[in-house]
């Protein structure tokens, strides 16, 4: 029998221990045919030729022998197998398989320049765009909350569709006793965030021939996941009142508002529109999907009760802990009434089984135990700081401007001259070191321009840079305020 050939070391490929770099060398030769069935494998042969361990090559061929490519001969050695596919070259590129009617849609629904992200890969000198986290993170009491539980292994492996009880428990306290909510412990379950929980209602509720209506301009993350299902997308023009319900449709299975905090224009739903509102819910029999981002950050008056807490049976709340604690958590949560999360109980393990255990578990007892509520009161005076320097930043460089003051969130919101071009802006202003967003990429119809400019991740001088840096700009583009 001829000697076998010796194959040549693959590239190492970033990161690939040398183990699996010899089994993938190895296994290439065989899929070519430079080694052919019945090749007797020199474990010392390789490891000379290779400059490698020997033990490092013997873990290369035991790992080909679970995988089918090598067989071990009693008294006899290693020999490359047969394994039925000779001479197949290894694939270059993926197999081209037509995407799914939901990837499609999900794709389709991708507009250019889509927020989602909000461009957060980019770098400015001074970014005032939105998507930014405060970075007020209590992170050593966050660590003490999380050991603390790390040995609690009856509730670790007590895992369930709706999240550890105590922790829905906690969550019920605060939304009932922060929040004016109407809440059980039976009606919460535990998301990944405000995300999470819109795809999961969508793939529940949403099908194509069923309508869902979105604030315009509004939220992204709604309008795609909806559109992914293949739901007719209803657009309700949105103005200084929030949401106006005249624009509402005949018939809907979800309507997704932000009536505390209206994203992005930061109105407050007027008092007459929410009850015009929930009224149309009931006569039609639609759930309202309430997202209550905003209400842990308010700056001035306690923000308003959520519409779940006007009527818990139509109602469907949202609300997440990432703004306030940090984004990397994904801790969020979903009330509905108990026959609503029976539901999605049974539909969840299709996706995600149940939400992080160990980050529940420490959630709740920073909530029992005060300590959310602390963090909070240090962290809103701070924003309302930031939120109110700025505020008079912008009336001291840009006077005949009108910036809306945010009652609650990270943004505010300022209104631009009619003439002015909202790309053309942003792109000087990106020329400049400053990132802007702007009202048009929220919104499905044309509106007036608009600025949102994020606060609460900057210092106090920082924001005055900023806001002149945005006078500049506008001085050179040569915009006056009407």
């Amino acid at each position: 029998m001829p000697p076998v050939p010796l194959p040549p070391l693959l590239p190492a490929r970033p990161g690939e221990a040398q183990h699996q770099r010899a089994a993938r060398s190895l296994r290439e030769a065989a899929q070519t045919g430079l080694l052919v069935s019945g090749s007797r494998l020199s474990t010392r042969k390789l490891a000379d030729h290779w400059n490698l361990a020997r033990s490092t090559v013997q873990d290369a061929v035991e790992q080909l022998q679970a995988e089918g490519y090598v067989e071990v001969r009693a008294r006899s050695g290693s020999y490359v197998a047969d394994y039925s596919v000779p001479g197949r070259p290894p694939a270059l590129t993926p197999p081209s398989v037509p995407l799914s009617d939901w990837a499609t849609r999900a794709l389709s629904n991708e507009r250019p320049g889509d927020p989602d992200g909000y461009g957060a890969a980019a770098r400015f000198e001074i970014d005032l765009r939105l998507g930014q986290s405060p970075g007020l993170f209590p992170s050593e009491l966050w660590a003490q909350a999380l050991a603390r539980r790390a040995g609690d292994h009856p509730a670790l492996l007590s895992v369930g569709e709706l999240g550890p009880a105590e922790t829905r428990r906690a969550i019920a306290d605060w939304l009932t006793g922060e929040r004016g909510a109407a809440v059980t412990p039976d009606m919460v379950m535990l998301t990944g965030g405000t995300q999470s929980a819109l795809d999961l209602l969508s793939r529940t509720y949403l099908e194509p021939g069923r309508v869902a209506v979105i604030e315009d301009p509004g939220y992204p993350g709604a309008r795609r996941a909806f559109g992914a299902v293949g739901a007719t997308l209803h657009p309700v023009p949105v103005d200084a009142g929030g949401l106006d319900p005249a624009g509402l449709p005949d018939r809907a299975t979800l309507a997704y508002v932000t009536p505390g905090c209206q994203f992005p224009t930061t109105a407050t739903l007027a008092a007459a529109r929410r009850q015009a509102l929930l009224g149309w819910a009931q006569s039609r029999q639609s759930f309202i999907v309430e997202d209550d981002y905003a209400a842990d950050f308010h700056h001035a008056a306690r923000p308003p009760t959520p519409l779940q807490g006007l009527a818990p049976e139509s109602v469907i709340l949202l609300g997440t802990f990432s703004q306030s604690l940090a984004p990397a958590l994904r801790s969020g949560y979903l009330v509905a009434p108990p026959s609503v999360l029976d539901i999605l109980a049974r539909t969840r393990p299709l996706t995600d089984r149940h939400p992080p255990t160990l980050d529940a578990l420490a959630l709740a007892e920073f909530l029992a135990s005060g300590g959310y509520m602390r963090h909070l009161r240090r962290a809103r005076a701070q924003v309302a700081h930031r939120h109110q320097v700025l505020l008079e930043a912008l009336h001291t460089v840009l006077p005949g401007f009108r910036p809306r003051p945010a009652h609650s969130g990270l943004h505010l919101y300022l209104p631009l001259p009619g003439g002015l071009s909202e790309p053309q802006l942003i792109a000087h202003a990106a020329s400049q070191g400053l990132g802007l967003s702007g009202v048009a990429s929220f919104s499905r119809q044309a509106q007036p321009p608009a600025l949102l400019l994020a606060f609460a991740h900057l210092g106090p001088e920082t924001l005055r840079e900023g806001a002149r840096r945005l006078a500049e700009v506008l001085k050179t583009l040569e915009v006056k305020a009407g």
